[in-house]
């Protein structure tokens, strides 16, 4: 039996016309907005030399500086040192050599003070390459 007369049951409807417009102006925009990077390349022939490096490279001197401030070069602990003590210890590393190569390891959270400290040792003693050890994020 048949109660509703005239009345048929509807079913919802999706309209995927304007679905397909939006997709389709989104496509367009990002065509028209991304950037096409040509890399151009040159080619390089680099020179040649027959000349030999150099045989004796130049002494590192590693210096190490401690969150508490507490230095360390090379293997000697200096302890909460001043600006002169950490001279004569830089100068006593080098042993002469003028082209030394101090390389300072310094802990994330060590002041920068003690950093400076060590670079102005080395300026007093006349070592200018200095260089400072890092490493890469996790």
């Amino acid at each position: 039996m048949n109660f509703r007369r005239g009345r048929r049951e509807d079913y919802p409807e999706i309209n995927l016309i304007p679905f397909i417009d939006i997709l389709l102006v989104i496509v367009i925009f990002l065509a028209v907005t991304t950037t096409y990077a040509r890399f151009a390349e040159l080619k390089i022939n680099l020179p040649t030399s027959s000349a030999a490096q150099t045989p004796n490279p130049p002494k590192q001197i590693e210096v190490a500086v401690a969150e508490d401030g507490r230095y360390q070069i090379d293997s000697a602990t200096l302890g909460d040192a001043t600006v002169e003590s950490l001279a004569v210890a830089l100068k006593a590393a080098a042993t002469g050599q003028a082209e030394a190569v101090i390389v300072i390891n310094a802990d994330a959270r060590a002041a920068h003070q003690s950093v400076v400290n060590v670079m102005e040792a080395a300026r007093q003693v006349g070592l200018t390459r200095i260089t400072f050890a890092t490493q890469t994020a996790p």
